[in-house]
């Protein structure tokens, strides 16, 4: 049992690190889909990962919890809160990344962190150990440093970090696997971000359709 724990502390730890490292680098990502702008770029994320996740669901043969989830109000109704959320979180996020605060941008996912700590202590009732208060201090300490050096209120930053500890406590709450959560929340955003995009298009915005196959392959 010992070393089942350990390995699964690994393997989650090996994952955290994976997960942030390539979130880290997608602001490299957001500027080469340009011109497309920060809510076409969101539709369609939308739109793609429910194209997407529901492949994956179709090989794995997973599909049981779907039905049992639409009989479920309260855990359908977290869901659509972290559905909303997320949407919040990712239009922010692209919207920065592209606007130019990219450093505000990294300093909200460098709050993120104490915010989900926050929570985890207040409303699940963890507990922390006196080293784990160290750390936590110490990262407290270097976001008001950093904040001070900014030399203005982080207003998106705050934002990214509250919106995705949100989510990452209702996520909790429901108790969906991974590609199931993610299934169910891209179902709810998909209809509004398919109609968005339909929108753009009949105006003759939407570059998904305009600026060749490249670049529609990357919005992809």
């Amino acid at each position: 049992m010992a070393g089942t724990s350990k390995g699964e502390h690994r393997i989650g730890l090996l994952n955290g690190i994976a997960a942030y490292g390539m979130w880290g680098l997608v602001p490299l990502f957001w500027p080469l889909l340009k011109p497309a702008g920060a809510m076409e770029i969101l539709a369609h994320r939308m739109v793609w990962s429910l194209v997407f996740v529901a492949v994956a669901l179709v090989f794995v043969r997973r599909w049981a919890w779907a039905g049992e989830l639409l009989r479920q109000p309260r855990r359908l109704a977290l869901i659509a809160v972290a559905a909303a959320v997320i949407t919040v979180n990712w239009g922010v996020y692209i919207w920065a990344v592209n606007s130019g605060h990219v450093v505000e941008a990294s300093l909200g996912y460098f709050i993120n962190p104490l915010m989900t700590i926050g929570l985890g202590v207040l409303l699940l009732k963890e507990r922390l150990r006196p080293a784990q208060w160290a750390a936590v201090g110490v990262g407290f300490a270097a976001v008001v440093v950093l904040t001070v050096g900014y030399g203005r209120p982080p207003w998106i930053s705050l934002c990214l970090a509250v919106s995705f500890a949100t989510y990452g406590l209702v996520k909790k709450k429901v108790g969906l696997g991974g590609v199931e959560s993610l299934a169910a929340e891209t179902a709810i955003q998909f209809l509004p971000a398919l109609a968005y995009l339909v929108w753009l298009s009949t105006r003759g915005d939407l570059t998904f359709a305009t600026e060749g196959p490249a670049h529609a392959t990357l919005l992809a």
